[in-house]
């Protein structure tokens, strides 16, 4: 039996001494204790993602942006890149993919808040971390108080502000958070200065924050600090290894600080572990890896239980606002002067592809969805119900808690608490290296005066599982004392629906408090045992609804998803009701209309079942989706052979392996890839995917690149909408390198090729077209 005994009294978290929030008497006003935010005078707890106005064309933000919605996500942060705007100096560019303020106000017609990371250095791979090259060569300290860097920064700032006119909390915009410069560890004063030349250029939000890893000295209660976490490091070296820091984001703890981030830029080393000024702030992220970018030498797979575990980790360590980088992927512009990635050529550590910033996000680069979208969403649907809630509680540690990271063998789990309820948190999910089932698990937690048992007979906790399970909860007018398994919001109704999904195959089991529950209906097996009622032999799926009668009358229902329907939830206000969906395909709920993604013929579930469906599984009503028509084909032809392998270069100041120059490029194997036109037959996006294996590649439409990749194991997908017209008339031509056997890079090796003949690899096993399309289901089910 684990135990751990929570605080029956919570000490209310410090206020009022943080310069930030708005003024109290505004009807929406969001404001911050030392604790949470609050928003319309109660918790408030935002869901952040991050997606890149200025590297993604401009015509699809907004379906992307819905696309973001649907995924749970409440704000989205956006960096605003100098580089972007004044590439030449005194000649600014805010027109199409660049138009911030168009971009700004779609999140706000879409309902979603949004954080802008004005900089002026912003790194995000980008060149010179954001700073056109003109600033470093204006003979000026950057990132200083120096006189003549802020001289260069006011014209900027005042341009962003011209472009936020109107879009701030004061004139009821959506911009809710501002933050300045990133990654800045030692100039706690000239974050101040730039906090009050943005306010002074009209850019102002209730909440500013900065990036507070690597110990950053920060100006007391000017902003909030925060910080982030990534499943793996394309900063790192090229070592055949996890990330050292990678792996304590998988362990439940009071730290928030990562020395990695931005450790690869940082000119000092990172002593001292002391976070007690933090307890000032809340626990905000605003970089949990929603993936990671591939560097030329250091090429990770990320996988989605990577991601969500981390997330889950996060919220069980105490976070009260998630935010994840990248959410949405994108493409690096090329400049008028110059590409604008980071390489080796600007003094980055690192060589970055010239145009691909994917980041194995939820959403890829061309608006993919990946699996980690649907597990991210999971959490998401719960936040979105019990987030106040957990907002206000705090994080309670087991005695038996693993002392240190190399700790494999003890179970990961915590109860964050406000002392009468609260939800237990499990972790035994590691990435890379599996940790060991645990057996004849249960736990006993000390809560308000009473035991919880949970569950009641031991059960097996399996590698790789991760999930939190409610304390003490309610559910209508009764009291949930326990369940294993985990809350997934509640649906608004005359009966409200709590729906709960199984996790880790374990039995699901609900225990309420006897007394407040007069009757239970349902397909269950229900007991009576010293004064709790025990609902068991629950089958999970889409007909597992019991419905519980409290003692005044009143009813409320349990929906128990099994794990693999759960993952195809979507939630909103959908034809007068809000209702639950579950499909295989992705879907998004838009105006109420329910628009699914992609190709099949499974049809969605949706509950309540609307009147126009014509069968029902269990309680849910089914609804045929037609399948897409049949796809293209694209005519694939060799027209050149590769030259030798290239040698490995590696870059002096990094002692890293460089990219392939353009000139490097002259000695790949060309390939001429023609796109029939019935391929574009709709406005839906078309993806072509190349399942290959080598070392680099590169895409030209027409002569220009429009995509590259370094191969570092999965199919690399290009979406061709954006470019149909020169497609149709000049083809693509893809351009591919071989990988030496001897290359100084990292490679997965769950993707690392099984042979090099002769010493290098270079295949192009298919190319294949994939229509995304969309299908709308209106209010009359067509």
């Amino acid at each position: 039996m684990r135990r751990l005994d929570v605080p029956s009294r919570i000490p209310p978290p410090a206020q009022g001494h943080l310069r930030l929030g708005d003024r109290p008497d505004q009807p929406d006003a969001i404001t911050v204790n030392a604790r949470h935010l609050s928003r319309r005078g109660k918790p408030w707890f935002p869901i952040t993602g991050e997606f890149h106005y200025g590297r993604y064309p401009a015509a699809e933000w907004r379906e992307e942006l819905v696309k973001v919605r649907a995924g749970g996500v409440t704000v989205v942060s956006t960096y605003v890149f100098w580089n972007l705007h004044e590439e030449r100096r005194g000649v600014f560019d805010w027109s199409g993919d660049r138009d911030l303020r168009r971009f700004v106000a779609t999140c706000a017609e879409l309902g979603l808040d949004v954080v802008v990371r004005i900089g002026p250095w912003g790194h995000g791979e980008s060149r010179n971390g954001g700073f056109p090259d003109w600033v470093l060569e204006a003979g000026c300290v950057p990132r200083t108080d120096d006189p003549r860097y802020l001289d260069l920064v006011r014209p900027l700032f005042a341009q962003i502000g011209a472009q936020l006119a109107g879009l701030t909390r004061e004139h009821g915009g959506p911009v809710v958070a501002v933050q300045v410069e990133n990654e800045l560890y030692d100039q706690p004063g000239h974050l101040v200065t730039l906090k009050r030349l943005a306010q002074a250029a009209g850019i102002d939000a209730p909440l500013w924050t900065a990036t507070g890893w690597g110990h950053a000295r920060l100006p007391p209660d000017e902003v909030i600090p925060l910080f982030g976490g990534y499943p793996e490091a394309a900063w790192d070296t090229a070592h055949d290894g996890r990330p050292r820091q990678s792996r304590a984001h998988y362990f439940f703890g009071p730290g928030r600080d990562d020395d990695s981030i931005g450790a690869d830029l940082r000119d000092t080393e990172v002593t001292g572990s002391d976070e007690s000024h933090l307890a000032r702030y809340p626990f905000a992220t605003c970089e949990l890896g929603g993936g990671m970018y591939t560097s030329y030498h250091r090429r990770p797979i990320v996988e989605a239980a990577d991601v969500a575990a981390l997330g889950l980790v996060k919220l069980g360590s105490g976070s009260v606002w998630q935010g994840y980088y990248m959410y949405h992927g994108a493409s690096q512009k090329i400049g008028a002067l110059s590409t604008l990635q980071e390489s080796h050529a600007t003094g980055y550590p690192n060589d970055c592809p010239v145009i691909s910033y994917d980041f194995q996000a939820p959403l890829g680069e061309y608006g993919q969805f990946r699996e980690s979208f649907h597990h991210l969403r999971l959490q998401h649907l719960w936040l979105a119900c019990d987030g106040p809630d957990l907002a206000t509680m705090t994080l309670v540690m087991p005695p038996d808690a693993p002392g240190d990271t190399a700790d494999r063998e003890t179970l990961r789990w915590c109860v964050r608490s406000d002392g009468r309820s609260g939800f237990l948190f499990v972790n035994n999910h590691q990435p890379v290296e599996p940790l060991p089932a645990h057996e004849e698990v249960r736990f006993a937690v000390e809560l308000d005066g009473r035991e919880l048992v949970v569950p009641r007979e031991p059960v097996t906790v399996p590698s790789g599982a991760y999930f939190v399970w409610p304390l003490a909860r309610p559910v209508g007018g009764s009291l949930l004392l326990s369940a294993t398994a985990q809350p997934m919001g509640v649906l608004d109704a005359d009966e409200p629906v709590h729906v709960f999904c199984q996790t880790a195959g374990i039995p699901v089991e609900l225990v309420f408090d006897a007394a407040t529950v007069a009757e239970v209906e349902g397909p269950a097996t229900v007991e009576h045992e010293a004064g709790r009622l025990v609902i068991t032999d629950l089958v999970p799926g889409p007909g597992c609804l019991v419905r519980v009668r409290d003692a005044s009358g009143a009813r409320a229902a349990v929906l128990v998803l099994d794990a693999a329907g759960a993952l195809t939830a979507a939630r909103g206000a959908l034809w007068g009701a809000d209702r639950l969906v579950l499909s295989e395909r992705p879907v998004v709920i838009e105006e109420g209309r329910l628009v699914v993604y992609g190709q099949g013929s499974s049809g969605v579930r949706v509950h309540p079942a609307p009147d126009f469906a014509a069968r029902t599984d269990g309680v849910f009503g089914l609804l045929p989706v037609p399948a897409a028509g049949q796809v293209p084909e694209a005519k694939v032809e060799q027209v050149g052979q590769a030259g030798p392998a290239r040698r490995p270069v590696i870059d002096p100041a990094s002692g890293r392996a460089s990219a392939p120059t353009d000139a490097d490029f002259e000695q790949a194997a060309v390939y001429r890839v023609t796109v029939p036109v019935e391929a574009f037959a709709g406005e839906e996006e078309v993806l072509l995917r190349l399942d290959w294996v080598g070392d680099a590649g590169r895409a030209h439409v027409g002569g220009r690149l429009v995509a590259d990749q370094f191969w570092y194991g999965p199919a690399w997908e290009i979406g061709l909408r954006r470019f149909r017209e020169e497609i149709l008339e000049h083809g693509i031509e893809v351009r591919l390198l071989p990988l030496r056997e001897d290359a100084p890079v990292f490679v997965s090796p769950k993707a690392r090729p099984a042979a090099y003949p002769g010493g290098s690899v270079l295949e192009l096993r298919s190319v294949t077209l994939v229509p995304a399309p969309r299908t709308v289901i209106s209010e009359d089910g067509r």
